[in-house]
């Protein structure tokens, strides 16, 4: 296992086979990267880093969204619907 940056260590899947014990060892304190003949494949991280990513991920979408709702509600050119009319337009109710 070679460390790459201060939080990043890189493994060669043939190395992963043999050291795996190792390499959750390490998932605690870096994100290793996982290679393919000398090409990253993927990348292996802590469990509850992932949870943070994901839920930044959710927040950032939600955000998102909110601002096209808002700008599509303003625009003065664009008549805006209820989900329900919308619902019937479409044979939903």
């Amino acid at each position: 296992m070679l460390t790459f940056k201060e939080d990043t260590a890189i493994i060669g899947v043939a190395e992963l086979r043999s050291k795996a014990a190792n390499v959750l060892k390490e998932i605690k304190k870096h994100k290793v990267i996982l290679t393919k003949r000398n090409r990253p494949v993927g990348i292996i991280i802590d469990y509850g880093e992932y949870e943070k990513m994901e839920q930044l991920l959710e927040e950032l979408e939600d955000i998102i969204l909110g601002t096209i709702a808002r700008e599509r509600l303003e625009r003065k050119d664009k008549k805006a619907i209820t989900l329900e009319d919308a619902e019937r337009k479409v044979g939903l109710r």
